[in-house]
This record gives C-alpha cells, sequence and structure tokens, in this order.
C-alpha cells in the first residue's frame, strides 16, 4: 500500500514540474539549394501568442539576449555572410526601458552556405531569449540539424 502511495505520489509531482515548464518557443530547421554549390539553411521560429523573442541585433546597454546562431564548422560547407532575419517590429519596452527589435507568432531567419560537397548535414545552436509583458524566461540554447540534398 506504501508502495501505490508513494508511486502515485511521485506520478502527482512529475506532472507539476512538467507542466511548469515553459515552451513557448518550437523551433525548426531546413535547407533549400539553391544551386550546386550554394543553399540557404532556414530556421524558423514559431512563437506562442503574448510571446516574442529579440531580434540578432546587439543591444549595447544591456537589455535582453539577441537571438544568435552558431554553425558547427565543416569542411562539407562555408558560411557566406550574416544571417539574415526580416524587418523585426521595434518599440520601447517597460521592462528593459529601452527601444528593442522583436518577432512574434513565427521568423525565418536565412544562412546562405557554400557548398563543398553536393549533400551535407549542417548542425549548429541557436541561443534565444522569449519574454512577454509579464516576464521573461531565461535564455536557452538548442541545437539544430539541416539536410542538405
Amino acid at each position: 500500500m506504501k508502495r501505490i502511495l508513494f508511486t502515485m505520489l511521485l506520478l502527482f509531482v512529475a506532472g507539476l514540474v512538467k507542466a511548469q515548464i515553459e515552451n513557448p518557443v518550437k523551433w525548426a530547421a531546413g535547407a533549400k539549394k539553391i544551386s550546386n554549390t550554394e543553399a540557404i539553411i532556414m530556421l524558423k521560429a514559431t512563437i506562442d501568442d503574448g510571446w516574442h523573442i529579440y531580434s540578432q541585433k546587439k543591444n549595447d546597454n544591456g537589455g535582453p539576449v539577441s537571438t544568435r546562431f552558431t554553425f558547427t564548422p565543416s569542411a562539407d560547407y562555408t558560411i557566406v555572410g550574416n544571417t539574415a532575419e526580416p524587418e523585426p517590429i521595434t518599440r520601447f519596452e517597460e521592462s528593459f526601458s529601452m527601444n528593442l527589435s522583436f518577432y512574434e507568432h513565427s521568423v525565418i531567419f536565412q544562412q546562405k552556405i557554400k557548398l563543398n560537397k553536393p549533400t551535407t548535414v549542417i548542425k549548429g545552436t541557436i541561443k534565444f531569449m522569449v519574454c512577454n509583458d509579464e516576464k521573461c524566461l531565461p535564455p536557452d540554447t538548442i541545437p539544430f540539424t539541416a539536410m542538405v540534398k
């Protein structure tokens, strides 16, 4: 009987912990070949209503963590230029007392690469911070993988 009660209590606590983990941003990575020697890596963030992630623009006066992409070095490809992003929303945020650039709902970041091999796997990490009008979650770093065929 004690084992059953203990197991039920453990499951209940595990459920509470899982319910408290917020994950308002879902990331997806893909690739589109634009020639035999070039491809575009697309990194899409789908953001829950009421939340936003920040642009790659650095905040020199403090503020939230900017979105950053790191690509794992490989002989299979070469990074061309910087990761492109669409025009962000820019407005004054009370919580940071400054103008900030960010995205709501969804955004696709794009990175051009030069292929040194016809097919390859692109790996890397995305570092980002997500906030709503009440709070910010700690910065998160997640891995991504995109197959170029």
